[in-house]
């Protein structure tokens, strides 16, 4: 079904639906955006994001003594979605999507919206981070932990774990998100009546 546009809203087919795929063209990011309603700007760059992260803290464009702020936006980390799961947009098809399903993957989701002279400078930051696992330890160390009489005893109280999580490794920035997020804010906008933008060819770096 085609969607049917009023005014900056439209009749969407479901977000998952094709969402997932990586970007076949490469835009500039930050992107500047010819905008004139600060509002609606906001509200658009939200409901993207929203629909593929929950977001954690919104400090939104306002004015100030006559002087328009920088708006910005992050979201909770999220836990990537797998190949199992299609119908989640938190990472793009193909290798991020084999990547989150073989590890623990997570992202974090950060816009900031810069006011520029006759537009806004959007800038979409996505990080990725690695779960830091320290397993059982099986080493002859372990043996201080038996007692004579067969029995376990630990360090502290708890009981023994399998895994801990230690914590989280960087590893870097998901630029393929990054790329499909700017471009559907720039989708947006452009349905609210933003000018289109001369789109600037770019390489991607390559995957680390």
């Amino acid at each position: 079904m085609l969607s049917i546009a009023v005014g900056c809203h439209a009749l969407r087919l479901p977000s998952w639906i094709g969402a997932g795929r990586p970007p076949a063209q490469i835009v500039e990011n930050p992107a500047f955006m010819q905008f004139g309603d600060y509002e609606v700007l906001w509200e658009q760059i939200v409901d993207s994001i929203d629909d593929n992260f929950k977001i954690k803290d919104e400090q939104r464009v306002r004015v100030i003594a006559g002087q328009l702020t920088e708006g910005r936006l992050e979201t909770y980390p999220t836990i990537g979605s797998t190949l199992f799961e299609p119908w989640r947009t938190d990472s793009t098809r193909g290798y991020e999507k084999l990547e989150s399903t073989l590890q623990t993957i997570r992202r974090t989701a950060i816009v900031r919206v810069m006011p520029e002279q006759g537009g806004y400078l959007i800038d979409v930051e996505v990080r990725k981070e690695l779960e830091d696992l320290r397993g059982r330890r099986t080493d002859v160390a372990d043996l201080d932990l038996l007692r004579h009489d067969g029995t376990l005893r630990t360090e502290d109280d708890g009981a023994i774990q399998d895994a801990m999580t230690l914590g989280w490794i960087p590893l870097g920035r998901d630029l393929e998100l990054e790329q499909r997020l700017i471009q559907d804010i720039r989708a947006r906008l452009a349905a609210c009546g933003a000018p289109p933008q001369e789109r600037m060819p770019l390489r991607l770096p390559p995957t680390q």
